[in-house]
């Protein structure tokens, strides 16, 4: 496996923990996201949308990281990143979209840079900007992992919700998101530091880090 990813993609973050979950060893191809790497010919071949990660397997070429996600949990059944149940599947992909779909697009790099170029936000605008998408996500998530969570954010063993929650927290602390108010959120990050499959996934850990 390939993956073609950015050390401090939120997305490219989510599919490393995944992969490192399911045990799986995959090369890392950097494209450089604030160099505009993902759009030059080559990578554009790869995934039209000009937009990471993108997953070479089996000849293949698997974009979206929450395809990718799926994909895995599909041909790579153990151990499993959804729970045993539909009401309970349908629970963590739920909070999955929260952190997948209402947040992170909100606040990546080309929805940043669109604020800045098109509409002059300055820094501090920005960074209401990200406070306002994560805040809002943050406290629905709190409340549905006091909920469901046992340790993680629905039940004792990680999900693909912990694959997506992660990620935010560490955007949330980028754009200086006061956390105190999220005990439950912090109790699972504190958990991940101390866990190998995230903890080599994350950003700072990326042979692209700077």
């Amino acid at each position: 496996m390939i993956l073609h990813a950015f050390w401090r993609s939120g997305a490219s973050y989510r599919t490393r923990i995944a992969l490192n979950l399911k045990g799986l060893s995959y090369d890392v191809r950097v494209v450089n996201l604030r160099a505009g790497e993902q759009r030059s010919a080559e990578y554009t071949l790869l995934n039209p949308q000009n937009m990471l990660p993108a997953l070479e397997v089996d000849g293949a070429v698997l974009t979206q990281s929450p395809a990718i996600l799926e994909w895995l949990e599909e041909t790579h059944p153990q151990p499993p990143l959804l729970p045993e149940g539909s009401q309970a599947r349908a629970q963590v992909r739920a909070m999955a979209a929260i952190a997948g779909s209402d947040m992170q697009p909100l606040t990546n790099l080309r929805v940043l840079t669109a604020l800045r170029e098109d509409f002059g936000a300055d820094d501090a605008a920005v960074d209401h900007w990200a406070w306002r998408w994560n805040a809002s996500g943050l406290a629905a998530l709190e409340v549905m992992v006091a909920r469901y969570g046992d340790g993680w954010a629905y039940g004792a063993t990680p999900t693909l919700a912990d694959c997506y929650l992660i990620p935010q927290i560490y955007s949330a602390r980028r754009f200086n998101v006061a956390l105190d108010a999220y005990p439950h959120l912090l109790a699972i990050e504190a958990a991940a530091r101390a866990h190998p499959a995230f903890a080599a996934a994350h950003p700072d850990r990326q042979p692209d880090a700077v």
